[in-house]
């Protein structure tokens, strides 16, 4: 069993910053990518943004390219997503998603790619 654990969400006012964090644990396969998605009051889960685990390959939602940066740390196992210039409608759970099967050189956006996922994080920004 696989676990991913999310960490780093809260409450921050519109135009701050917050970093995430996604842990990965348990009986971990050789991981080819991850994916931030998120999950807004009342709308489908989206997705945000995916890094392939050879670092080469990087995708982003329209709506958050310039302001959101991920990042993995291989030895850890593990995958940031920094927030920066945050609008309300940035607010939602965030979901971390791992992929063990497939090419490790390409970021993947649909949701079914991903084989394991995290219980989210809440993002809250007020104005």
């Amino acid at each position: 069993q696989v676990q991913l654990v999310e960490s780093g969400g809260g409450l921050v006012q519109a135009g701050g910053s917050l970093r995430l964090s996604c842990a990965a644990s348990g009986r971990i396969s050789i991981t080819k990518a991850m994916g931030w998605f998120r999950q807004a009051p009342g709308k489908e889960r989206e997705f945000v943004t995916a890094i392939s685990w050879s670092g080469g390959s990087t995708a982003y939602a329209d709506s958050v390219k310039e302001r959101f940066t991920i990042s993995r740390d291989t030895a850890k196992k593990m995958v940031y997503l920094q927030m920066s210039s945050l609008k309300p409608e940035d607010t939602a759970v965030y979901y971390c998603a791992v992929k063990y099967s497939g090419t490790l050189y390409a970021a993947f956006r649909e949701q079914l790619e991903y084989d394991y996922w995290g219980q989210g994080t809440q993002v809250t920004v007020s104005s």
